[in-house]
């Protein structure tokens, strides 16, 4: 029986459409003829999604009983039973009841699928088992219900199901997703902006890999090694020479003339050593790629162009940029070099020679070669070792007279030798065979016979023979310590990076396993650890196609410690391959520590940047707010002592410093409270279009009569703003530009429209501020200079610029010609309303 389609609708945060769009591609089969039965849909009471439940069958849930109560799962036995061709089934990592047929739901998905019955299910983002930590680190959340990674990746389609961050939390205010008791305590935690905002990153990230993982399994199961240029991805080819940063930079500019341009610069490290960079000038090229936004690879080939064809077409480049050859013009004759090989392979890719100051200066790329002598010596050895005798015994035949039998043997073995340096060992042997035979065939006594008469020719031809092959293998064991020791160079260049990253603090466990998957040609790699030894594996981090979860599992397997284990697939690496691989494994140990650690340490400046805002709240109610309070008691205490007579005068007074008492406590608890509102994310504007000159003039009850001046035109076009959250915004400027300035200078409060936005200048002539100290008067609990105590809490401007950002303005400070300080408030104008366009209804915004 053939297996069932898995298809899952992937989300960044409840709310967002999943079990709306899983229901409506139900109807969308259902319509097609498709036998789609609903087998656990979840609508929580959400009407719309419980209006797409009509018309659709739906199998009965099994009830389970647990500690005395009843819960409902999903009949698994039931949908076999009914074995329809496509089943519903909600909430993939949920956990089910014990006593359950399955402990999770996506495990009798699995049931399912062998059935073979397709399957339409969804999933959040946070519910990835890998993803675990860093979703809790991100919400403060621990989420309780996984799935495994794999069970995901082995969906036949994956689509996500998006929705901005504002949108769902508009969602969320109009009661769409939860009651109307939780809304509140959903917008404060789970639902900010910042929450949901990094969720979808997470969500529209691991889709984008999976997409890519898609392409190249396509691609690899039709056999399409051409490059597809899905983005434009510039691979720059450095040798370690100085002309790199040349090509570094004309990649940079080359990158800047399209979106989302990426620059991958590569240094292939040879088996055979000719090709060794500079160390340093590596180095400095590293920063200089990193810096421009780019990444550097170094990956281990014994040909140059092929492993560089290789890297490009793996990461599907559009783009190869290389120097031109630094060799002299007579170098050529050894082969046509790496630029002109490149290009002329490279097939759909665009090969670019960028010329340079060190071109032809020397020292230039060689020729491509194979492991040990390469190919071109190993073949003139063999031409040299059965060519050579037989053509010198065709010279030394016509040319015989006056030689002697020694000089014969020394020019023979001077051949031996010959093909020994360039082809080694077994050409050397064959020459060394072929010219004792031809030696005593014709130039041995009796001649033109294989029979030796005297003794010493037999002697001679002996160590003739001895002598070769000890020349040969002298220069074949040459070339293999030669090789060697390239092996170890290139090692020493692997470690050389990971010393490097260790002294850069570089902290991307993804990128250092990428580095390994790259400089071994593994198809994936996988950081596995467990809690204990008796515990089950988890992968930390996993690079590549599809990553093994166990260390048994793996072509190679490297223990780092008793609880981390690197795991590669792919291949079987030589036993020499471990020692670089430990060393991996070891730093791929120390990044995951980073990483807690740093996670650690983020979490500890949370808890000091909230130990400071208590702090400073604390001094705010231990003086602002008991300063206030101090004078009400007195003047009540005052007016209710039976001991003094009051005049009406001082009746009157002691009344009136109540009420400014009492004004000013409500003043700093209502800027504290916004404040909080604000912090927490929990402010929702109600946006309508409103006349600015019907909403600034109630700003200015707060300040003392001809302190302001007035200029708002009235051909101003609207403006969409929430009118409460403006009055509050515009007064708590204009409160602070009077109080910092002369009473005898009025503050100016003027309004000018600017395309599409409208802006609300408060010019005073106060002290001003300096430029480096503008945003710090932004900031909660900050008082500019040596303002005293009791002018108040330091929270009006944060809360100004809190409620315009909510309306989706800015209020920045400038200076005000001729000195002092302008606010300007920019704020949208209405779409086309003019001042005299009626009222829209209230939109709620987030």
């Amino acid at each position: 029986m053939a297996r069932g389609t898995l298809r899952i609708y992937l989300g960044a945060a409840p709310g967002v459409g999943k079990t709306y769009a899983m229901l409506a591609e139900a109807h969308r089969r259902a319509e097609r003829g498709t036998d789609v039965v609903v087998g656990y849909v979840e609508h929580h009471r959400r009407p719309r999604t419980e209006v797409m439940m009509h018309g659709l069958e739906e199998v009965p849930r099994k009830a389970v009983h647990h500690r005395g109560a009843e819960f409902t799962e999903m009949d698994v036995d039931a949908i076999l039973g009914r074995a329809p061709d496509m089943v519903l089934v909600d909430e993939l990592a949920h956990t089910n009841v014990p006593g359950s047929r399955n402990a999770k739901r996506w495990q009798d998905i699995e049931e399912l699928l062998q059935a073979g019955i397709d399957v339409v299910s969804n999933v959040n983002i946070q519910h990835l088992e890998s993803l675990g930590d860093v979703v809790e680190s991100i919400t403060g959340v621990k989420q309780r219900e996984t799935v495994p990674d794999e069970m995901v990746r082995r969906a036949d389609q994956i689509e996500l199901v998006d929705m901005s961050p504002q949108a769902l939390r508009r969602r969320m205010a109009h009661g769409n997703i939860y009651a109307p008791d939780k809304v509140d305590a959903a917008l404060s935690h789970y639902f900010r902006p910042g929450n949901l905002t990094a969720l979808r990153e997470l969500a529209l990230l691991w889709t984008a890999d999976r997409v890519d993982e898609y392409l190249k399994q396509y691609r690899a199961d039709h056999r399409i090694s051409a490059a597809w240029q899905a983005r434009e991805r510039i691979v720059v080819g450095l040798t370690g020479g100085p002309e790199g940063r040349t090509l570094i930079r004309r990649a940079a500019r080359m990158a800047a003339k399209g979106s989302g341009s990426e620059i991958l610069a590569v240094h292939i490290v040879r088996s055979d050593g000719l090709a060794a960079g500079s160390t340093k000038e590596l180095n400095v090229q590293r920063t200089l790629v990193e810096d421009l936004g780019g990444s550097f690879h170094q990956v281990v080939g014994d040909e140059v162009p092929d492993a560089l064809l290789d890297f490009a077409r793996g990461v599907d480049a559009s783009q190869i940029v290389l120097g031109s050859s630094r060799r002299k013009t007579w170098q050529y004759a050894f082969g046509p070099g790496v630029g002109s090989t490149v290009a002329r392979e490279s097939g759909d890719i665009d090969v670019h020679i960028v010329t340079h100051a060190y071109a032809a200066k020397g020292r230039g790329l060689p020729a491509a070669r194979g492991a040990k002598l390469g190919r071109s010596r190993v073949l003139a050895g063999w031409l040299t070792g059965v060519l050579g005798p037989v053509l010198l015994t065709v010279l030394l035949t016509h040319w015989h007279a006056g030689i002697g039998q020694s000089t014969v043997m020394l020019l023979f073995l001077t051949l031996t030798v010959a093909a020994a340096l360039a082809g080694g060992l077994l050409p050397a042997l064959v020459c060394a065979l072929a010219g004792s035979l031809l030696l005593n065939y014709y130039f041995t006594r009796p001649t033109h016979s294989f029979t030796i008469a005297q003794p010493e020719n037999i002697i001679a031809i002996v160590i003739f023979v001895v002598v070769a092959a000890a020349v040969s293998s002298v220069v074949d064991l040459a070339a293999r310590r030669t090789q060697q020791a390239a092996r170890l160079r290139a090692e020493a260049e692997i470690l050389s990076y990971l010393a490097g990253s260790v002294l850069r603090g570089e902290s991307s466990l993804s990128a250092l396993l990428e580095r390994v998957r790259e400089t071994f040609g593994m198809e994936a790699v996988a950081l596995l650890e467990r809690a204990g030894e008796h515990e089950p594996w988890k992968c930390a981090e996993a690079v590549g196609g599809t990553p093994c979860v166990r260390p048994e599992e793996a072509d190679v397997e490297v223990p780092v410690n008793d609880r981390l284990s690197l795991a590669l697939t792919g291949r079987v690496l030589p036993a020499a391959d471990r020692r670089v691989l430990s060393a991996f494994g070891a730093q791929a140990a120390v990044v995951l520590d980073r990483m807690r650690l740093a996670d650690e340490a983020g979490q500890a400046r949370d808890l000091a940047e909230g130990n400071r805002i208590r702090t400073a709240l604390l001094a705010a109610v231990s003086h602002d707010l008991r300063t206030p309070l101090a004078g009400i008691k007195a003047s009540v205490s005052s007016l209710r002592s039976a001991d003094v007579a009051w005049s009406p005068q001082d009746e009157a007074e002691l009344l009136a410093g109540i009420e400014d008492g009492a004004d000013r406590l409500d003043h700093l608890v209502g800027n504290l409270l916004d404040m909080s509102r604000l912090q927490t994310g929990t402010v929702t504007p109600l946006i309508r279009e409103v006349d600015l000159d019907e909403v600034v003039p109630m700003a200015l009850g707060g300040v003392p009569e001809h302190s302001v001046t007035l200029d708002i035109p009235e051909s101003l076009p609207m403006v969409a703003v929430d009118p409460g959250l403006l009055e509050r915004s515009v007064a708590n400027v204009v409160e602070n530009a009077v109080k910092y300035s002369d009473p005898e200078d009025q503050v100016l409060v003027a309004a000018s429209a600017l395309g599409d936005r409208v802006e609300v200048r408060v010019v005073d002539r106060g002290p001003g501020v300096p430029e480096k100290a503008r945003e710090h008067i932004f900031e909660p609990f900050q008082r500019y200079g040596d303002a005293p105590r009791g002018t108040g809490v330091g929270l009006g401007l944060a809360v100004a610029r809190g409620f315009a950002e909510a309306m989706g303005g800015t209020l920045v400070a400038e200076d005000t010609p001729g000195g002092g300080m302008t606010m300007v408030l920019t704020l949208r104008a209405a779409p086309g309303g003019r001042h005299d366009r009626p009222d829209l209804p209230a939109t709620a915004l987030t």
